[in-house]
C-alpha cells in the first residue's frame, strides 16, 4: 500500500519505542528507572485538578472559541506582563491542543514549498518534522558548546540564503537545557527581521530556568512567534493545552487555521488552566522547580566521579545531554543495552541530532534524587564493563 510522500520527512521517536521496551520489562517484574520520556513524575497542581473538576461538574465542555477563552487568552497575556515586563494584547494569543498545536499553526502559516527554515541541530525533532511536512526543506544546523549549544546571530546570518523564511529557536532547548539570553536573542531576532524573515521561538521550559532568569521572546522580539505550553512548567502533560503568541497581523490567518484544523483547544483543560495563574498554583509550581534543580545537581555530581559530566551544565529543562563517545558510536545500542542489563531507561541522542547524536545520550532528571542516585550506580557499574570490554 502507497502512502504520502510526506510520512518520508517523519522519523519514528526512538524514545518511544525504548519506553515500551522498558514498560514491558517492568511488567516482567524488573526495577526500571525511568530517565527517558520528559514528563516529571509530579502530578497535576491540585489547584489545577480542582478547576478541571469544577469545570466538568458544571457542564463546561462545549467548544470554546477558536482562539481559546477569553479569560484564559486575559490571563496568559497576565502572566507576560508580571513575569516577563512584556504587553502582549491578549487578542494575540491562540490557545491551541498542547504546543504540537502551536507549533502546526505556525508551520502552516509560515512556510510552504521551496522554502528553508534554519534551527540547531540538536534538536526536539518534531521541531524539524512540522516544518518538513509543511513542505520546506530544514537546514539543522550543528551547535556545541561554543555556543552554547544554540543558534547565535552570526551562525544564522552565515547560513541565511535568498530562499530562508524562517530561524526556530529553543530556550531553554530539548535536549541540551542550554538557554539564550537577552541579548543573544536579540542579535538573532535582529539579523531575522533584517532579512525579512521570521522567527519562531520553542519556550516550553521557559518557567524551568535554574542559573538565568527566565525570559521570553516576547519582551525582546515583538514580532516574533512564540510557542509555550502548560505541559512542562505547568504539570498538565496529558491535558493538551498549548499557546502560540504572534504579531496581530497574523491573528486573523492563524484563527482561521484553527478553526479548520481543530476547532478549538480542549475545554476543560482551557478552564483548569485558568488555576494555574493563581498565587496558590505559583507557589507548587516554584517549589517543583527547586525540587528539579536540585535533582539537576545531584545527577550532575553523580556523573562527575563517573567522568561523564558535561562542561556546561544545563540551565534549564529537566535534561543532560552527554556525550557518551568513549564508550560508543552507537547510541541507540548503549542505551538498549543499560536498560536490558541495569534496567535505567536514557534516550539515544540519534532522535534529537542528525551529527553526533549516535555518541550522546539524554538523561531526564524527571524522577526523585534517591533514584537519580541509584541510576548513576548502575550506570557506573554498566560503564565499568565497557572499560573492560
Amino acid at each position: 500500500m502507497s502512502w504520502s510522500s510526506r510520512l518520508d520527512a517523519v522519523a519514528p521517536f526512538r524514545v518511544m519505542r525504548l519506553l515500551e521496551a522498558a514498560q514491558a520489562r517492568e511488567a516482567a517484574g524488573h526495577d526500571v528507572i525511568h530517565l527517558e520520556v520528559g514528563e516529571p513524575d509530579f502530578p497535576t497542581p491540585e489547584p489545577v485538578q480542582a478547576a478541571g473538576q469544577r469545570a466538568l461538574a458544571e457542564g463546561q465542555t462545549r467548544y470554546t472559541p477558536a482562539a481559546g477563552l477569553p479569560a484564559l487568552r486575559e490571563a496568559i497575556a497576565g502572566h507576560y506582563a508580571r513575569h516577563f515586563g512584556a504587553e502582549v494584547d491578549p487578542s494575540r494569543i491562540i490557545v491551541t491542543p498542547g504546543a504540537s498545536g502551536a507549533l502546526l499553526l505556525a508551520s502552516q502559516l509560515l512556510v510552504e514549498g521551496g522554502d528553508r527554515v534554519l534551527m540547531a541541530d540538536p534538536t526536539y525533532p518534531c521541531n524539524r518534522h512540522f516544518m518538513a511536512l509543511a513542505g520546506a526543506e530544514v537546514e539543522a544546523v550543528p551547535v556545541g558548546p561554543a555556543s552554547g549549544w544554540q543558534l547565535d546571530a552570526a551562525t544564522v546570518a552565515r547560513h541565511w540564503r535568498d530562499d530562508t523564511r524562517l530561524a526556530m529557536l529553543a530556550t531553554p532547548s530539548n535536549p541540551t537545557g542550554h538557554m539564550l539570553d537577552a541579548s543573544a536573542l536579540g542579535a538573532v531576532a535582529d539579523t531575522v527581521a533584517a532579512r525579512g524573515g521570521h522567527l519562531l521561538v520553542d519556550e516550553i521550559y521557559q518557567g524551568l530556568c535554574y542559573d538565568l532568569a527566565p525570559l521570553s521572546a516576547a519582551s525582546v522580539a515583538p514580532q516574533a512567534f512564540v510557542v509555550n505550553s502548560f505541559s512542562k512548567y505547568f504539570g498538565m502533560t496529558g491535558w493538551r493545552l498549548g499557546w502560540l503568541v504572534a504579531p496581530e497581523a497574523a491573528v486573523e490567518p492563524l484563527t482561521r487555521l484553527a478553526q479548520n484544523v481543530f476547532l478549538s483547544a480542549p475545554t476543560p483543560a482551557q478552564h483548569a488552566a485558568l488555576a494555574a495563574f493563581e498565587p496558590e498554583c505559583r507557589d507548587i509550581l516554584e517549589a517543583r522547580r527547586r525540587e528539579l534543580a536540585q535533582r539537576r545537581d545531584a545527577l550532575l555530581a553523580g556523573l562527575e566521579r563517573l567522568g561523564l559530566a558535561p562542561d556546561q551544565p544545563p540551565q534549564g529543562a529537566f535534561y543532560l545531554w552527554l556525550d557518551v563517545s568513549r564508550y560508543t558510536r552507537d547510541s541507540e545500542a548503549f542505551c538498549r543495552r543499560l536498560l536490558e542489563e541495569e534496567n535505567v531507561a536514557i534516550t539515544p541522542g540519534t532522535d534529537f541530532a542528525l551529527e553526533g547524536g549516535e555518541y550522546h545520550v539524554r538523561i531526564a532528571f524527571t524522577t526523585g534524587v534517591e533514584r537519580l542516585e541509584e541510576a548513576v550506580t548502575r550506570l557506573g557499574r554498566f560503564l565499568s564493563r565497557q572499560e573492560g570490554a
